[in-house]
């Protein structure tokens, strides 16, 4: 263990290879998939099974969803090199300098919208349907922080869809959840009202979610929010066609894990990686 700690950045990766990158070692590593791992213990709880959503998510399907009217500024596009571009990357020229051509699709910044996107014109039925998955997920950032603000993410998310009881039922097994984890591996977190990155501060989302909070975080001493409870209302089951049987449009709500950030908030609990990892490996026995 000390052999793998004495080639540990501080930032928790073996090399930065840009700004908001990093790769784990494995001791970070170690910590990410136990976790993880522990994570899981609320889709048990809830029998939420395991999927894998998708990679990409459309435009369109994204635009229907009014993601571009409220988060523009944290999409990134996927794009590929225009057929006029193929001689010049085979020809060695520099590929950044080559014209990309947009695909239609954006890398997911959060794991629940491919889930949704995929249930369009469902009857999740009276009794709902529960789901649980991690995904990678990427966000343009003003500005990149270690383990606690990357480019690229895993997120787990618990997404329920059902009646708006179920709803609600939902988010308060799952603050409980992260209230019981979070004293099993002794870490102190705040709960609080989130304040997303709106891009228009001003607009009728901005100002309605100030009025009537949907989202609570759950933050590590240092201000780093590691979990987050979501209340979609009926948004989701209107816009996609998401039915709850005789309820009408389902209602929605997810419980979210961004987990390298919980490394982070495990290591400025317990010191190092390596004493994090003890008390994770304690936590799981």
């Amino acid at each position: 263990m000390s052999t793998t700690s004495s080639t540990a950045l501080p930032d928790g990766g073996l090399k930065n290879p840009g700004p908001g990158l990093l790769t784990l070692d494995p001791v970070h590593t170690a910590l990410l998939h136990g976790l993880d791992a522990l994570l899981t213990g609320l889709a048990a709880r809830l029998s939420a099974p395991e999927v894998v959503g998708p990679p990409l998510l459309s435009v369109e399907g994204l635009a229907r969803l009014d993601y571009f009217r409220n988060f523009p500024h944290l999409g990134v596009s996927a794009g590929r090199f225009t057929p006029e571009a193929l001689d010049g990357l085979a020809a060695g020229e520099d590929p950044g300098e080559l014209p990309l051509r947009p695909t239609g699709h954006l890398l997911p910044s959060a794991t629940c919208y491919g889930l949704l996107l995929s249930l369009e014109g469902r009857d999740v039925g009276e009794d709902g349907l529960r789901l649980s998955a991690t995904g990678r997920c990427f966000r343009n950032e003003t500005h990149y922080d270690g383990l606690r603000r990357l480019w690229g993410f895993h997120m787990r998310e618990v997404l329920y869809l059902g009646t708006k009881q179920g709803a609600v039922e939902h988010l308060e097994k799952g603050a409980e959840f992260v209230r019981e984890l979070a004293g099993l591996l002794g870490l102190e977190l705040t709960r609080a009202t989130a304040d997303d990155p709106f891009y228009d501060r001003g607009g009728s989302r901005a100002r309605l979610m100030a009025l009537d909070p949907v989202k609570h975080e759950f933050s590590a001493p240092d201000g780093t929010a590691i979990a987050s409870v979501n209340r979609h209302r009926n948004f989701f089951g209107e816009r996609l066609d998401i039915r709850a049987g005789a309820e009408g449009p389902a209602y929605s709500a997810c419980v979210a894990f961004g987990v390298e950030r919980w490394v982070h908030a495990m290591i400025l609990a317990h010191g190092t990686p390596e004493q994090a990892l003890v008390r994770l490996r304690a936590a799981r026995s």
